[in-house]
């Protein structure tokens, strides 16, 4: 199947420029700049290859000329979710989970292993990829944990992956206190060449982020902090950073948008609670410098959904992939701290990296020829009030219930076909 892209505002983390994106049987076949020479030779492209069941969408439609507000990204790459199957199916199923994130612009989502039973196993962690596979809306990675149960006691089947088999490796919600069962974590992440994502909480962020670090660069593995949110943490990575290629770092966008004090108003011991905990405006600010500045690799959503009962019984996490591209344009791109290229670069070609999926056959992240053809469609221009009771996700635990945000995913394409609009 032809699917043409004409007429949009093509942005990735290299490109700012309207054009015209041809892909065939979900790749990136060619891409058309907006200029009289390439214009003209994408039209003849069109003409020769369309049929009645191929696929056309202009961008300039609905505003014609060079000011519209509908802009062509690559599809997001969430580093960081709960999709909570097996296991919590009343707090999310993989099946709202995938409708969520293909509504929130994301082509590939990583879930975390902190189900019930623990995703301790290949087969356990394919059984989940394949469910996701045959919904057809993203590619889903599922993280396997590094110790059996999450007990922290004894390794995984870690020591049986092969290369490419898993793409993330990670204790969520827990840190692995036996400094020799971490070590022998991080030794078996590196024979396969697939990142540790750490959720460092032991002993508080700062110091477990510290243990991090040292441990990453004793064992010369490749380390991923999970959900920064403290100015002494982001500072800590930066430093490190300077001498270790290996290390990389992701924020969320609530952390990014919200301090201590929305936190409070929404109730610190219920709707408000998350781990890490929302901090003070300081961190917030501190975080959005780290952005700016390179520390920071990706943007991850950790959408972590829950019932009302056991939000308001104190389960830490928010809902957030379909509300992740609106909240970061609006605190990052809208006020003018970085531009839509960088924002592109933390949401899809940054964790695409991160993930070995930038390149080569299903690369993913930018809008190249050869690429997978994983798009999302945003009217930078919506402005729009967010109502949980309208998500795709069964959470409807949303710290930015009831707030106007800037910035709205219209249609989402994965491998060439469109799974949301």
């Amino acid at each position: 199947m032809i699917l043409v892209l004409k007429n949009f505002r093509l942005v990735d983390e290299t490109t700012d420029t309207r054009g015209t994106v041809i892909a065939e049987d979900g790749i990136i076949k060619q891409v058309y700049p907006a200029n009289a020479e390439f214009a003209d030779a994408a039209e003849k492209e069109i003409d020769c290859l369309l049929s009645s069941t191929d696929i056309v969408l202009d961008g300039g439609a609905a505003n014609p000329g060079n000011d519209s507000n509908l802009v062509l990204l690559p599809a997001f790459v969430d580093l960081h979710a709960h999709f909570r199957e097996p296991g919590f199916s009343a707090k999310e199923t993989i099946e709202s989970a995938c409708l969520a994130a293909a509504a929130g612009g994301y082509g590939t989502v990583v879930c975390m292993a902190n189900t019930k039973p623990v995703t301790d196993t290949i087969a356990q962690a394919q059984s989940v990829k394949n469910r996701s596979d045959i919904l057809g809306l993203i590619d889903l990675y599922p993280a396997l944990s590094l110790t059996k149960g999450m007990e922290g006691k004894e390794l995984s089947e870690i020591t049986l992956l092969k290369e490419n088999s898993i793409r993330l490796l990670s204790e969520d919600g827990k840190d692995v206190a036996d400094e020799e069962v971490f070590l022998a974590a991080m030794t078996e992440a590196r024979r396969i060449g697939i990142p540790v994502s750490c959720h460092c909480d032991l002993g508080g962020e700062n110091s477990a982020t510290k243990r991090a670090i040292e441990l990453g660069e004793k064992t010369g593995c490749r380390l991923h902090i999970a959900h920064v949110s403290t100015k002494e943490a982001a500072a800590m990575i930066r430093e490190a950073k300077k001498n270790n290629s290996r290390l990389s770092c992701e924020v969320t966008p609530h952390h990014i948008a919200l301090t201590e004090k929305d936190a409070a108003a929404l109730g610190v011991e219920s709707f408000g609670k998350v781990n890490p905990p929302l901090r003070t405006e300081e961190d917030r600010r501190a975080l959005i410098d780290a952005i700016v500045d390179g520390t920071v690799d990706a943007i991850a959503t950790d959408h972590a959904p829950h019932t009302k009962a056991d939000k308001e019984s104190g389960a830490p996490g928010f809902t957030g992939l379909e509300t992740a591209f609106a909240v970061c344009y609006s605190t990052l791109v809208a006020p003018g701290n970085i531009g839509l290229s960088k924002l592109s670069s933390l949401m899809s070609a940054g964790p695409a990296r991160i993930l070995g999926l930038e390149s080569g056959a299903g690369g993913r992240g930018r809008i190249a020829s050869g690429l997978r053809a994983d798009f999302a469609i945003a009217d930078l221009a919506k402005k729009w009030t967010v109502n949980p009771a309208l998500f795709r996700s069964r959470g409807k635990n949303s710290p930015f219930a009831g707030m106007e945000l800037q910035g709205k995913i219209t249609v989402t394409i994965h491998n060439g076909r469109i799974v949301f609009m």
